[in-house]
């Protein structure tokens, strides 16, 4: 590996509509960015809920090197026995002691440089788990003294939330890259001291849909104002995700660039031109 790192980070997998958009435009990517790291949050890949050993094998023979989760991991108890026992995927680290998994990971190149994945989660309008500031303090303590290189999944509901985590840790990590709302937005940059930033990296499964749950099941549950089973939607499935390129000589990023594919805006214009 030169100085220069690209990194391929893949938003929320939504079941199976988003396992099979997932095994279709993966490789594709990885082979236009030139991806050398490969990062999917897998949170929602079973049925909406968690995450089984088949999503987890499939995305690794993708080439998929680190997974990374959030609170709807708890959902699906198939899911503790592999946050137990696989270093490679990881959970928000500030969920109080007790819990099951890591919350962050080291990838090792072939030269013998690392890179860390740390994973958090926000509290606002979410769990009143612990501070995810300060478990972010904590944790670079012992990251900086391996790596300069850290890319940042912050799992969080609020948006002012995540960008006031992208200001308390730029120039300290290479990358803050939000997940959990499932809508990408459009504020991909480099902060003023190093670190690329997005605010939340969007939904790969089922656009037809309201962020993967079937649009008469949400319409319900919103109108109605009672519970209605999870039902997955379907159709007009996307990937979404970011490619990051990290300084891996400084630990800053030099370019962040985000995507959404098939394009939503091409593929309307080509419905008005036919």
């Amino acid at each position: 590996m030169n100085n220069k790192l690209s990194v391929l980070f893949i938003g929320d997998i939504v079941g199976e509509p988003g396992m099979n958009c997932t095994k279709l435009l993966l490789p594709g990517l990885i082979e236009k960015y030139h991806a050398e790291l490969v990062i999917i949050n897998g949170e929602n890949a079973d049925k909406g809920k968690g995450l089984t050993e088949k999503e987890v094998s499939e995305l690794f023979e993708l080439g998929t090197h680190i997974i990374t989760t959030g609170n709807h991991i708890w959902d699906n108890w198939k899911s503790k026995p592999i946050l137990a026992s696989n270093q490679r995927i990881v959970r928000p680290l500030n969920y109080p002691p007790g819990n099951v998994g890591l919350g962050y990971t080291y990838h090792t190149f072939d030269d013998g440089n690392q890179i860390c994945v740390l994973q958090l989660q926000g509290r606002t309008f979410m769990q009143t788990i612990d501070c995810p500031f300060r478990a972010a303090d904590f944790a670079l303590k012992a990251i900086q003294e391996k790596t300069k290189n850290i890319i940042v999944d912050f799992h969080a509901d609020a948006t002012a939330e995540k960008i006031a985590m992208g200001w308390h840790l730029d120039g300290r990590v290479s990358a803050i890259i939000g997940t959990h709302t499932h809508i990408q937005t459009a504020d991909a940059c480099i902060l003023p001291n190093g670190s690329a930033y997005i605010t939340d990296v969007g939904m790969t499964g089922p656009y037809n849909s309201v962020v993967g749950l079937k649009k008469e099941i949400a319409l319900k549950r919103l109108i109605q104002q009672i519970p209605y089973k999870y039902e997955m939607g379907d159709g007009d499935e996307r990937i979404a995700g970011v490619n990051v390129v990290i300084d891996t000589s400084t630990g800053q990023s030099l370019k962040i660039e985000s995507f959404i594919q098939p394009d939503y805006v091409k593929s309307v214009f080509e419905q008005f031109e036919s």
